[in-house]
């Protein structure tokens, strides 16, 4: 799966091997019965059988353990499973009865994988069914009973064993992995609304003073036309410094206090599972170049939660003489791009280039590493 997490992918890569197992122990054991059956019509209809079970048992695992598969899709694969599993007890029961109790293994392998692709109630009335058909089919090809149902019920309690608690973890993954993504999408809207409450409160009471003022100008208007001016012209004042507050505020030159944006950016990353440790200097920064350095590491933390499998990061922020350094570098980088579409960090590097800054991005392996400088006037 492309952009899955080499973790994963090694995690997925176990469970499905392990799930192999379950779909060779249904194709070779029956397999046997075959070159014990006399009967050519029955060794083809066996064979078909057997191959049909085979194929639609290993469609409804993968299915399991494939998270882009919708529940739809599970659900008529496993259905397609159970349907096969009825009908391998007409095609495979008679082959080689004689000397080979043939569809008590496809049974035991039904039996094993009922907890894997279908619900716990399905799981449990499949296996019931499972146990009363070895018991029916025993009787109906003359084999023994306590013969299909040790073999029958052993093997699928063996499966069991070796399948069920591997794919438990990889749902555990899955459902961690979902979980990081969506603490992820969480520290980016926190960080949209914040900007929004900023911005709100920057606007809410000058555009309720201009509100008022243009009311009353409004008013003074047909009486005191000079008046009316007057108010007219507050309200263009008025209205001219909101404008000028909130380019600062997006172009981020508004007075910031970094140490406490760098701690809340430290708790945010703790929450999402990446292990973080912030370096900052001994002394506050002049809060012009905090106000341009906050937008480049809202950035960085924003597109680590969202663009890489990040496990640790560091960020530190050094003073010399003329001008301050801040370095960010993550891991979980390999095999990750930034989208061909996205101008966060150009935009970024321009604004810092402006001020006769600078902004560097490089990758060193799997880790990926952001440096900032701004010059100290």
């Amino acid at each position: 799966m492309t952009g899955m997490d080499p973790r994963m992918r090694w995690a997925r890569i176990a469970t499905l091997s392990s799930l192999g197992t379950i779909s060779l122990t249904s194709l070779v054991l029956p397999g046997i019965g075959l070159f014990r059956e006399p009967c050519a019509v029955w060794i083809v209809l066996g064979a078909l059988g057997i191959l049909a079970f085979t194929v639609a048992q290993a469609v409804a695992l993968y299915a399991a353990v494939t998270p882009r598969f919708s529940e739809q899709v599970r659900k008529r694969a496993a259905a397609g499973f159970v349907a096969t599993a009825v009908l391998s007890a007409f095609l495979v029961a008679p082959v080689g009865a004689g000397g080979w109790a043939t569809w008590a293994w496809l049974g035991g392998s039904l039996l094993g994988s009922a907890p894997i692709v279908l619900r716990p109630v399905a799981a449990a009335v499949t296996a019931v069914g499972t146990v009363g058909a070895a018991v029916w089919i025993a009787w109906w090809v003359g084999a023994s009973v306590t013969a299909y149902l040790v073999i029958t019920v052993s093997v699928g309690l063996i499966v069991i064993a070796m399948c069920w608690l591997q794919v438990w973890l990889w749902d555990l993954l899955v459902q961690a992995e979902a979980g990081r993504e969506a603490l992820a999408g969480l520290a980016a809207a926190e960080e949209r609304l914040r900007f929004a409450r900023d911005v709100h409160d920057l606007l809410g009471h000058r555009l309720s003073v201009i509100a008022l003022k243009a009311e009353l100008a409004a008013r003074l208007a047909p009486a005191d036309a000079e008046a009316a001016a007057a108010e007219a012209e507050e309200v263009r004042s008025l209205a001219a410094s909101a404008l000028t507050e909130v380019r600062e505020a997006v172009h981020g030159y508004r007075a910031v206090n970094l140490r406490d944006q760098l701690a809340a950016i430290e708790r945010t990353l703790r929450s999402s599972g990446v292990r973080c440790e912030v370096a900052q200097p001994d002394s506050d920064l002049p809060p012009e170049v905090a106000a341009q350095l906050l937008p480049v590491l809202r950035e960085a933390s924003t597109n680590m939660l969202r663009h890489s499998k990040a496990g640790w990061c560091r960020i530190e922020v050094s003073r010399q003489e003329h001008e301050v350094r801040m370095t960010v570098t993550n891991d979980g980088a390999a095999g990750t791009r930034p989208d061909r579409h996205s101008c966060g960090l150009r935009g970024l590097a321009d604004r810092l280039a402006e001020s006769g800054g600078t902004l560097r991005t490089r990758a060193e392996g799997e880790q990926f590493v952001l440096e900032a400088t701004v010059a100290v006037r």
